[in-house]
């Protein structure tokens, strides 16, 4: 009775670890990009999130103890940005405008009824796969935007 089956050579088993090489390898590199680019999504939306968050405790006219109203609103994003924007390097990437709605020129008091926009400007992301984009940075900007309600007391807001 004859073996159906062909005989492997040495030569042929080589080939099934070179074959194997040549595939795997072009199967890691875009499974590594779609990862790499999903943390940048990622990273993206919790940004956003931050920003929205700061913007909600923004007209709510709320302080941290011990802190201004600009400050506190600063905390607040810095703490929903899940440890993206630690540090006084993380701080100094979020900035706080006012608004006047009339004709949208900058203040620099926080009064009701002013257009308030809480921003993460220039966040660098740096690209896990260096090899496909060597020393490559994508910019992350965010912002969101709420208008200041009058405050029920009718008092003034904290201070900045």
């Amino acid at each position: 009775m004859h073996n159906l089956q062909p005989h492997r050579t040495r030569a042929t088993r080589g080939n099934a670890i070179v074959e194997t090489a040549l595939t795997l390898l072009p199967f890691m590199a875009l499974f590594l990009a779609i990862v790499d680019f999903n943390l940048f999504i990622f990273v993206r939306n919790t940004m956003q999130h931050a920003v929205r968050e700061g913007v909600r405790y923004a007209v709510t006219y709320q302080t941290a103890s011990g802190m201004g109203h600009d400050a506190s609103i600063k905390s607040v994003v810095q703490a929903n940005a899940v440890g993206f924007l630690n540090g006084t390097s993380g701080l100094s990437k979020i900035t706080i405008t006012y608004y006047r709605p009339s004709d949208l020129a900058v203040v620099a008091q926080n009064s009701p009824g002013n257009i308030i926009e809480v921003k993460v400007d220039d966040y660098r992301w740096t690209w896990i796969s260096k090899w496909f984009t060597p020393a490559a940075t994508a910019s992350i900007t965010v912002a969101s935007y709420d208008r200041m309600e009058a405050l029920p007391t009718g008092g003034t807001p904290p201070a900045r």
